[in-house]
């Protein structure tokens, strides 16, 4: 092999590897700082509209961002010439993406009055597993030993940070149920959206699906708090950082990756959230963070290692030149 052809092959695993990867860690970046905006956002405003707030905020942001890209070509990350024809014929689908994502919100908050949060958090992480599975059963994915081992090590690194709080007992039954089904739902809105990836941008993904949960939350924001929208400068700034970075920058790199790696993968990622979470609230809020919360990060980056070198983390080049865009 020449030095000219070893180039190429390094540029192009360049390409193919680090590249997706830096993208999905971004996102896991721009994710892990939800929980603190919105423990933010709270102190002025309810909790429903705070993710209503997000949710139109993001509508908005990606609707701009849309056209943005319709008028300098070379900002849009792919072609996307054909799908205005395919929308209304798929309004449907984006609509049950929108219920999904709102029932697995509306289980997750349920949980939580009904078992401790450390419960609800642990099971909470079981996402990737139900992605896996859901790929496997709907998806005709395939994934071999090795992958399925990085699952589980995964998510057992990122629940080794609460295990030790975890709390047995036939009272907290029904919330560990709750936050079973939220992450049952998560994982099947990721598979709903590994769907819809073969045939939309995650623009144009994203942009319906959080224009429809905004819509079927209202009525319910407007019932359960007495103030919809921040009163101050800040309330807003911190809206409009959920909004356009976490749900809109954040989802929109994890839905873009969904066209590269298959809904179990890109959702191991996911657990990487709270994490990072730990360490900025750490930072921001000076919470405590021990040794453990270092070990169960070492421990999720060795499962997405594993899970990266096998069977089902990656599609195949047919699988993506068969895709629509």
């Amino acid at each position: 092999m020449t030095i000219q052809s070893e180039t190429q092959q390094y540029r192009k695993n360049f390409v193919s590897i680090i590249i997706p990867f830096s993208l999905l860690l971004l996102g896991v970046f721009f994710l892990s700082f939800a929980a603190i905006l919105i423990r933010l956002s709270e102190q002025e405003i309810g909790a429903n509209a705070t993710i209503f707030n997000r949710l139109w905020i993001a509508t908005i942001f990606l609707g701009l961002w849309n056209q943005i890209t319709n008028f300098i070509p070379l900002l849009a990350c792919e072609s996307t010439p054909s799908q205005e024809n395919k929308i209304i014929n798929h309004l449907g689908i984006f609509l049950l993406s929108a219920i999904v994502d709102l029932m697995c919100l509306l289980f997750w908050a349920w949980s939580l009055n009904q078992t401790s949060v450390t419960n609800s958090n642990l099971l909470h992480n079981l996402t990737p597993i139900f992605a896996t599975f859901g790929g496997w059963l709907f998806l005709n994915q395939s994934f071999n030993r090795r992958f399925v081992v990085g699952v589980i090590l995964a998510s057992l690194g990122s629940s080794a940070i609460a295990f030790s709080d975890l709390q047995f007992g036939s009272q907290y039954l029904i919330g560990d149920g709750l936050a079973l089904l939220s992450a049952l739902f998560y994982g099947v809105g990721y598979l709903i959206y590994e769907r819809l990836r073969n045939q939309f941008s995650a623009t144009t993904i994203l942009f319906w699906t959080c224009f429809f949960r905004s819509i079927l939350l209202l009525p319910l924001a407007l019932v359960t708090d007495p103030q919809l929208f921040p009163s101050s400068w800040s309330g807003w700034l911190t809206v409009i950082c959920l909004g356009i970075f976490c749900l809109g920058l954040g989802n929109l790199i994890f839905i873009h990756s969904l066209k590269q790696f298959s809904a179990g993968f890109v959702s191991l990622f996911l657990l990487l959230g709270p994490i990072l979470t730990a360490i900025f609230a750490w930072i921001i809020f000076s919470e405590k963070l021990n040794f453990i919360n270092w070990i169960a990060f070492t421990i999720v980056l060795l499962g997405i290692y594993f899970a990266k070198s096998g069977q089902g983390a990656q599609k195949s080049t047919r699988d993506i030149i068969n895709s629509d865009v």
